[in-house]
């Protein structure tokens, strides 16, 4: 499985998968777009036969990386895709030298949690009303590098 740079060709399928995998929350095309393009900002997915199946980001700038999303389209998951994104992230934050890599997770997604928890990530706490407008809390979890 190969990690590569997002590039604005991506755009659509990322639109796409956002809407599959969020919804309501999803990030709109113009929130996609800048976000590739900003500063501090690095951005992987994951191809299969052709076809954008995953992608992660992560946002840099100073001490600790925060994961900016990390989305398995529903028809490729429970094939290691997630986790080698999440390994991406995280060598990338170690590359960049922050100390810890942060995260939000809906308190509802279970599979999330468990792939974040079996790779080292603890839960710091709980944020109320974080995902708008399905108004559902997210736990922060932290992985010390």
């Amino acid at each position: 499985m190969t990690v590569r740079a997002l590039a604005t060709a991506d755009l659509p399928r990322l639109v796409e998968l956002e809407h599959v995998l969020f919804g309501a929350s999803a990030w709109t095309l113009g929130m996609l777009t800048e976000e590739l393009g900003a500063p501090g900002r690095a951005y992987a997915g994951v191809d299969a036969d052709g076809v954008l199946v995953g992608y992660a980001g992560l946002w840099f700038d100073g001490d600790v990386a925060q994961v900016m999303t990390i989305g398995v389209d529903p028809a490729a998951q429970r094939r290691g895709i997630g986790t080698s994104l999440l390994a991406w992230v995280v060598d990338t934050a170690r590359d960049l030298g922050a100390s810890a890599v942060l995260l939000e997770v809906r308190v509802d997604n279970d599979a999330a949690i468990t792939l974040y928890e079996r790779h080292g990530f603890e839960v710091l706490g709980r944020r109320r009303r974080y995902y708008q407008p399905e108004d559902v809390d997210a736990f922060t979890m932290r992985l010390a590098l």
